[in-house]
């Protein structure tokens, strides 16, 4: 065993298995591979990746840079489906982050939390956490191709997390679409002359039901608010709970049957959400031109026709007004954060999954901003829209504002309807305001369930494969199963379970998804090697703002956002009723389900690969397809501190690769097996 020169300057070598270490400056190698007699194979190594390349050209591999990308279109899934065109994706992923929250939550957070001084946490947040995590998942599902589950080949350890991510997405569902069967409920009883929320005459009002006199300005309200009862409730909102739910003496204990048009309203909304993803991505990009740009036409027409009202200035000035000293409570800080996390869709897979289908230079740096603004816009000129007709109603009943602001589906489904109950043709605007409410809801709807189709269809390609349509049974499957569950909402009792999953199904579980999403991708895969993908994919690499929020300050932000989120829960309630014991311990366990996968896949994963400890976790955290580097490299021999070991590939077809593990440039190594091979240094 031993080294050889000759006198061309190069070093011939004949034993069977060792290392070389030979200082590498930037020159070109040459080398010369002489099959061993009896060998059948001519590889030097398994493949490697991420550092240089060689090809083989008349036995002579010639080494140079490589520039490309590990994850370049070459490695990845040549057969996926793209979108038809760029703004087919961008419409897409608006679409799903501007959804019903920015209409019926964040105008009630702004007035709740000090008005125009909530915008100032508001942006922070948006600036350090929202933006740089849905830049980090464009940017993985962009260059990896995978959907949100096998996209974690990156690191199969935490492979849970994306399962995690999955199991939140179809949880949603369950009660998302179910606003969806309400709004349609809305639509087509927009048709009716009177609306049947606007009277006090009706089967299922009580006597509590006020209709407050007509055109009562500010200056008489001192005088006409002890004409209300105290006990009295509006025709809109009887109309919601008693006619509408049907939730007289009804509980969580006591859901009663189904509501059979409420049930028709639900299946017509699943069935066209399967309609519409029966055709894959390219169908889902065609009806976001009509469901994601609707919605600011119509938000257009409403706050013009709102701001002739009388009292639309003072409802925008209660909106807007800042009250600086808020921002010195705690809870400021958090609804803000939690806002603006939710709002931009991070953690939930769906941009990852829509991502995935882009073409693989497409510049989603620059779709990023635009759909982080978009949002951003969005949600305030959704409150200008909301607060222009509160304002109009809190004037003509003569009562303070404070007492018509809601939140959630007591806004959209009994204070608006009110509101525009009053005005000249309101069957217009009525009509105008529920199509708007579908139309906000059926993009981010279609998001999550082509998240867990993707998801599961994308780990399990191979079996998918064997079978005949199976996207269209599988998304029928999902499909299906979703409505199953959600018509546990239209019961009866449905108002209960449907606040019950509103609070536990994407509440913890998804901030602390994206919590170890960001801390695994930033500090396992690597910012350095994600940094590289985004300059292979768009042409520069994320510069130091971004590089710190992914490794320091989100983190730091989504882990405190956990901790205040934990902190501050409180018993489970509907208006007055408090749930029973057992239902909150079942939304503890409900939230921790899909948290729970994480742990339990990662020892899945950890204890399906050979070795001990240690190898198993050298596979675990490693990329899968440096996995065969792993196999061989069993039998590498420790480098010292200061040399950097590069792997060389030769396979089948004389294509090679070599990887590069530490920060020195000064030294490859190269590890063979049963091969004679000649190096000749320039």
């Amino acid at each position: 065993m031993g080294l050889e020169e000759d006198g061309k300057s190069s070093i011939k070598f004949g034993f069977p298995v060792g290392i070389i270490l030979i200082p590498c400056h930037g020159m070109t190698t040459n080398i010369n591979m002489d099959e061993q007699k009896g060998s059948k194979s001519q590889n030097c190594l398994q493949y490697g990746l991420h550092g240089r390349e060689c090809k083989n050209t008349n036995q002579n591999v010639i080494v140079r840079e490589k520039t490309d990308s590990p994850t370049s279109p070459a490695d990845g899934d040549g057969e996926r489906e793209t979108w038809s065109q760029g703004l087919d994706f961008l419409l897409s992923i608006i679409g799903f982050a501007v959804d019903l929250a920015n209409v019926w939550r964040f105008p009630y957070y702004c007035y709740k939390n000090g008005g125009g001084a909530f915008l100032i946490p508001y942006f922070l947040m948006l600036a350090l956490s929202a933006i740089p995590v849905f830049y980090m998942e464009l940017l993985l599902g962009q260059s990896i191709r995978q959907g949100p589950i096998s996209m974690w080949k990156i690191c199969p350890l935490f492979k849970g997390i994306g399962y995690c991510a999955v199991t939140v997405s179809y949880f949603v569902s369950f009660y998302y679409n179910t606003i969806m069967g309400w709004s349609l409920h809305y639509t087509v009883h927009s048709f009716v002359s009177p609306l049947p929320w606007t009277t006090c005459n009706n089967s299922w009002n009580s006597e509590n039901c006020f209709i407050p006199p007509a055109n009562i300005n500010m200056t008489e309200m001192e005088n006409r608010t002890s004409i209300r009862p105290t006990n009295a409730t509006s025709p809109a909102s009887e109309y919601f709970r008693f006619s509408v739910l049907e939730m007289q003496d009804h509980s969580i204990d006591n859901l009663g049957s189904p509501k059979l048009d409420l049930l028709v309203c639900l299946a017509i909304i699943y069935s066209l959400l399967y309609v519409i993803l029966f055709r894959g991505i390219r169908s889902t990009g065609k009806v976001v031109w009509v469901t994601a740009t609707l919605p600011y036409v119509v938000m257009a027409i409403l706050l013009v026709r709102g701001l002739t009202l009388e009292g639309a200035i003072d409802g925008i000035y209660y909106y807007l007004v800042p009250n600086m000293t808020k921002l010195t409570e705690v809870g400021v800080w958090s609804d803000a954060a939690k806002q603006i996390f939710f709002s931009s869709g991070a953690g939930f897979g769906v941009h990852l999954t829509y991502a995935s289908y882009n073409p693989f230079h497409n510049n989603c740096y620059r779709d990023c901003l635009i759909t982080s603004m978009v949002n951003c816009f969005t949600s305030i000129f959704a409150g200008f829209v909301i607060f222009t007709y509160l304002g109009s109603m809190a004037t003509r009943q003569g009562r303070p504002i404070s007492e018509v602001v809601n939140v959630g589906p007591g806004l959209v489904f009994e204070v608006y309807p009110e509101a525009v109950g009053t005005l000249p043709g309101a069957n217009f605007w009525s009509l105008l305001f529920f199509i708007m409410l579908i139309m906000l809801g059926i993009d981010s709807a279609m998001g999550g369930l082509e998240c867990v189709i993707t998801g599961i269809m994308d780990e399990f390609k191979s079996w998918f494969r064997r079978k005949k349509h199976s996207r269209e049974w599988f998304m029928f499957v999902c499909v299906l199963g979703s409505f199953l569950i959600s018509i546990i909402n239209v019961t009866r009792g449905g108002m209960y379970t449907f606040t019950f999953f509103d609070t536990y199904a994407a509440g913890s579980s998804l901030l602390f998804a994206v919590f170890f999403e960001v801390i695994v991708v930033s500090w396992v895969y690597g910012l350095d090697q994600l940094c590289k993908d985004a300059e292979a994919m768009i042409g520069h690499a994320p510069g130091i703002y971004w590089r710190i929020c992914w490794k320091f300050v989100s983190p730091l932000l989504i882990a405190v956002i956990i901790v205040l989120d934990l902190s501050t829960v409180q018993p489970l309630t509907h208006d007055d009723y408090k749930y029973p014991n057992w239902a909150q311990i079942f939304g503890y366990v409900f939230t921790f389900i899909p948290i729970t996968l994480v742990p339990v896949i990662a020892l899945t994963e950890f204890f399906k690969y050979p070795g001990n400890f240690k190898t198993k976790l050298a596979y675990a955290i490693t990329p899968t397809s440096e996995h065969a580097a792993i196999k061989e490299c069993n039998h590498c021999l420790p480098l010292q501190k200061e040399e950097i070991n590069f792997q060389l590939a030769l396979d089948d077809n004389s294509i090679c690769q070599v990887r590069r593990n530490g920060d020195f440039e000064d030294v490859q190594a190269i590890q063979y097996f049963g091969v004679n091979c000649t190096l000749d240094m320039h």
